[in-house]
């Protein structure tokens, strides 16, 4: 394979069964050993974003996190979707009252409520409970109520250098997203592969540019992460195609198949790593994270 061209994934088979030399191209069969990874000069700052829900947006942001925190980094996550799926996700504590992002955005700093994660060493959480739900209600009356997130997050850094962030969003552009845009410096968006994977991207980065313009001149789409890929169909390989052209540079060249496993992971309060490390799921998200980390 060109060194140029997509890293291609296996579908997910049964995952108790040992995958072969003969059953993927050589250099699909990867090591999954992390440790090691290359430390970006300053703290990168990622918000991931897709206004479409069930693209994988929470999935990625967990498993990234996780590969790069077993990879060396100190990774710290935001969790700003009342829906919590990444605080469940890394095993920490976010039902209703527990302090964390709402308790952030109305002044409280992030050393009093962020929450060390069970799933690796080196990371830390800042949970989102329901109580987030009506924040955008409160946030509306606040003055510099699009910076609320970047004020904390920067006092938080001054004092706690860790290597990445990754704001999980809601799927949706409303206040919660813009605060998670304005206190980021790049933008990860996962797309589906799914005949309607680029309707509504357009808006997006219509909005990311508004946001750049106007709020955070910093701010950059940097990377692209196909997920839920079928390289059994050929509307995968179709839709890869056109998201390469679309975002030539930025997408990355490892994609993330369908898994039974990844999909699994979270109702065990995990990430895929930990939950079936020798899965093709989690050696996908393993290989993202290098990438990444490599780019960096």
């Amino acid at each position: 394979m060109n060194a140029a061209e997509p890293r291609r994934v296996a579908y997910d088979r049964p995952e108790f069964e040992l995958i072969q030399n003969d059953d993927l191209d050589e250099d699909v069969v990867v090591s999954r050993e992390t440790d090691g990874l290359p430390r970006p000069k300053q703290t990168r700052i990622f918000v991931v974003a897709n206004q479409k829900g069930g693209v994988g947006k929470t999935t990625t942001a967990v498993n990234l996190a996780v590969a790069l925190a077993q990879g060396g980094l100190r990774v710290l996550v935001v969790d700003i979707d009342p829906q919590g799926n990444a605080s469940t996700a890394l095993g920490v504590e976010h039902t209703e009252g527990t302090p964390g992002t709402y308790e952030v955005l109305g002044g409280v700093p992030i050393a009093e409520v962020v929450q060390v994660s069970p799933e690796a060493d080196r990371l830390w959480v800042v949970p989102a409970t329901i109580d987030l739900a009506g924040s955008e209600i409160s946030l509306v009356t606040m003055i510099a109520r699009e910076s609320k997130l970047k004020r904390a997050l920067d006092a938080y850094l001054e004092q706690n250098p860790v290597d990445y962030v990754f704001i999980d969003c809601p799927p949706s552009l409303g206040l919660l997203t813009v605060n998670a845009l304005v206190a980021a410096n790049e933008v990860l968006l996962p797309i589906q592969a799914e005949f309607y994977a680029l309707e509504g991207v357009s808006q997006l980065v219509k909005t990311l540019e508004l946001v750049r313009q106007q709020l955070n001149g910093s701010l950059q789409l940097t990377t692209v992460l196909l997920t839920m890929i079928d390289a059994r169909t050929n509307l995968s390989a179709e839709v890869e195609d056109e998201v390469r052209r679309y975002f030539p540079t930025q997408t990355l060249q490892t994609v993330i198949p369908r898994s039974v496993r990844i999909a699994e992971a979270p109702s065990y309060g995990r990430s895929v790593l930990t939950y079936q490390r020798s899965s093709v799921g989690a050696q996908s998200y393993t290989d993202a994270a290098g990438e990444i980390a490599s780019r960096g």
